[in-house]
Formats: structure tokens, C-alpha cells, sequence
């Protein structure tokens, strides 16, 4: 029988799996940004917690921010696409960069400052899985600031099978996986961190706690998403019985235009001669 396994594509089982598993996190963070693994000497996570047994998630994101030697770096889980999405990237990037800027320095003390995006859509045109966006200067390459940088990982462009030879896919797979079978393809690469990822993972499974964390959020993701539909429904029936209150009101007053009395009006609608 198939083992019921969490998936990392959950914000909180990806939060809690990297918190919990410094290891782990090291070289995450050094395959997302494509750096040697010893050149990050030290990770420091700035919002480690995690929710309480009562958590519902209702409305809420769940991020990872991390201070990577001097560079600040938050990761986020996105699963659905938002109409929004670049808007609030834009906007957590920049309140991440100046917020590390204390009263009375200069601004050359603002760091460097990377946002990783997993997200499980589609979001540009290419077939390729990741997009960096930089501060470039327009009509050249050259790089305006190197502070900036944003980066998309688009889940559903990873290649399914394992390539032992690319830490990065391996990672994003890691990450895609939501079955026994995707994991044992992962732990067969017999790449000792995945292997070591996995058994954490069926560990984290097996937890009762966790696994309720799971289907809270999963479920407050689920009354989150139909609350928004709700809502844009109800927009648009208001638009239209708006737009045909609107509609008979001009229609009235040109039949009056044409000098017709309220009870030639009222016969015509009411369908008599």
C-alpha cells in the first residue's frame, strides 16, 4: 500500500522542513542561487516560528526570511496564481531591502537583497523553469545595481525525472513531489542530501501533528480560494444587474424623448397592444 506522504509544496511542511533541517536549508539556498555550498558561511533565519496547534492559515502567507552572510533573502511558496502576484513581489522585496537600513546610515549600508519565488504556475512564456529579474540599464546589459534580484521557479516547467547531476532540479522536484513514488525516484538518485531529505519528509508523515497542520491549511487555502471566487461572482452579478438597471433606465428615457406618456410606456413593456 502507498505510504500517504506530505508534500514540501505546503508552505508550512516547506517552512518547517527547512528550519528544522539546517543542513538542508544550506544547500537549498546554494542550488536556488546557483553559489558553492562553502561559500555560505553562515544561514540565520529571521521568522522561524511556526503556527500554533490552532492555526488556520485563513488569509495568510507563510515565507521563509533568511540572512544569508550579508545578503537578505526571503523564499516563498506561491501556489494559484494571483492577478497581483509581481505587484507583491515587488513589494516584499523592497520592504525586506529598506528594512534593514537603520536610523542615521548611509545607504551604501543597504544590502543585497534576493527574493525566490517557487511558484506551482506558469507565469512567462519561456519553456525555461527559471527567470531571474535584474536592475538593467535599457538598450544595454550593463547592471544598474546588483542589490536587485528576484527569482521565479516555475514548478510545472521541472523536468518530472531526476537528473542526479543537477542540485537545483533535484531541489524543485524535491519540492514538486506530492507521492511515494515521486519520493523513491528522488531517493534512488542515491545523492546522500535527497536520500537524507526523503526520510524527513516519511518522518514528517508519520507525524500526527504535522499532518493535521497539513489539512488545516490546506483547507483554510481551500475556504480562502472559494471565498475569493465567491466574491468576484457576486461582483459580477452585481455588474450586470447594475448594468441592466442602467440599460432600461436609458431606454425610458428615450421612449419619453419621443413625447410617449407613462401608460404607453407601461403597455409596451407589460407586452399589450
Amino acid at each position: 500500500m502507498a505510504r500517504n506522504v506530505v508534500s514540501a509544496k505546503l508552505d508550512i511542511i516547506f517552512k518547517k522542513f527547512f528550519t528544522d533541517n539546517k543542513d538542508m536549508l544550506h544547500s537549498f539556498v546554494a542550488s536556488m542561487l546557483e553559489i558553492p555550498q562553502e561559500s555560505i558561511k553562515e544561514i540565520q533565519i529571521n521568522n522561524s516560528e511556526l503556527p500554533p496547534d490552532d492555526f488556520d492559515g485563513k488569509f495568510s502567507r507563510l515565507d521563509l526570511s533568511l540572512t544569508v552572510d550579508e545578503r537578505l533573502v526571503n523564499v516563498e511558496i506561491q501556489v494559484k496564481n494571483e492577478p497581483d502576484y509581481r505587484d507583491r513581489t515587488l513589494f516584499y522585496w523592497a520592504k525586506l531591502y529598506s528594512s534593514a537600513l537603520k536610523s542615521g546610515e548611509n545607504y551604501g549600508e543597504l544590502k543585497q537583497t534576493i527574493t525566490i519565488n517557487i511558484i506551482n504556475f506558469n507565469m512567462f512564456s519561456g519553456e525555461d523553469y527559471h527567470t531571474e529579474v535584474a536592475a538593467m540599464i535599457k538598450g544595454t546589459d550593463e547592471v544598474f545595481s546588483d542589490k536587485f534580484s528576484i527569482h521565479f521557479f516555475e514548478l510545472k516547467k521541472v523536468n518530472r525525472k531526476p537528473n542526479p547531476h543537477n542540485s537545483r532540479e533535484l531541489w524543485l522536484q524535491f519540492i514538486n513531489a506530492d507521492s511515494e513514488e515521486d519520493f523513491e525516484m528522488l531517493n534512488q538518485t542515491n545523492i546522500p542530501i535527497m536520500q537524507q531529505a526523503v526520510r524527513v519528509i516519511y518522518d514528517m508523515s508519520e507525524d500526527t501533528r504535522i499532518r493535521e497542520l497539513a489539512r488545516m491549511r490546506e483547507k483554510a487555502m481551500h475556504d480562502e480560494a472559494s471565498a475569493l471566487k465567491n466574491a468576484k461572482d457576486e461582483g459580477r452579478a452585481e455588474g450586470r444587474a447594475e448594468g441592466r438597471a442602467e440599460g432600461e433606465a436609458a431606454i425610458l428615457a428615450k421612449m419619453k424623448a419621443f413625447g410617449m406618456s407613462d401608460e404607453q410606456i407601461s403597455a409596451i413593456l407589460s407586452g399589450s397592444n
